[in-house]
């Protein structure tokens, strides 16, 4: 029987299954969980849906301060993004694509935020206030990373921080497409140079 679900952002017991087998097993020393990690997950996927604080979550999810922490330690460990790609790829190959793609599409956008909002810049072109999330996708238009900084970042300088970490790990991917404002030469060279002897470039589309 499907358990019931309070909030549409909790988990389905078919997610569920799928996340736990991937999910840190609970430490045997110590003294027992109070919560169950599927609850934490339940919290933390309500926070992120709904767009409320911590100290805003409903009183029939857990604590804050628990789920908090435990968002905190899965987050220094890498398990977010790990989850990520592992599920990103699951996604591909139900889709009948490879785990890894061959082409990217490569954007950015700049989007106000307020003055309490911690570092951000101003976007000349777009005369916006805020921060500047620069994102690669898949042809799917599945994330495969982004990276947020001050809006008054250049596009080219987005792209490059973006880039550099996580194209070790993509070797199947050929082709990056992108506008006209990534067109400049030493984005191009810089992004053929990451792969000597290697097929790698950036489109002007």
């Amino acid at each position: 029987m499907e358990s019931v679900r309070r909030y549409p952002s909790d988990l389905t017991d078919a997610e569920w299954e799928w996340m736990e087998a991937e999910a840190p097993r609970p430490n045997r020393r110590g003294r027992p969980l109070k919560h169950s990690r599927r609850e934490m997950f339940n919290a933390i996927f309500y926070m992120a849906r709904s767009g409320c604080s911590w100290r805003m979550l409903p009183k029939d999810l857990p604590p804050w301060q628990t789920v908090y922490g435990y968002f905190r330690k899965w987050g220094h460990l890498g398990l977010w993004l790990q989850w990520h790609h592992l599920f990103r790829e699951l996604l591909r190959y139900q889709s009948g694509r490879a785990p890894t793609p061959t082409a990217a599409i490569l954007d950015s956008q700049s989007v106000k935020t307020g003055d309490h909002a911690g570092q951000r810049g101003v976007d000349a072109g777009k005369k916006i206030n805020g921060r500047k999330r620069h994102v690669l996708t898949d042809t799917l238009g599945l994330i495969i990373l982004a990276l947020v900084t001050p809006a008054d970042v250049q596009d080219q300088d987005g792209a490059k921080r973006l880039l550099e970490p996580v194209l070790g790990g993509l070797r199947r991917l050929q082709v990056i497409w992108a506008d006209s404002k990534y067109g400049v030469h030493w984005l191009i060279d810089w992004i053929k140079g990451l792969r000597p002897y290697g097929k790698l470039h950036l489109e002007v589309v």
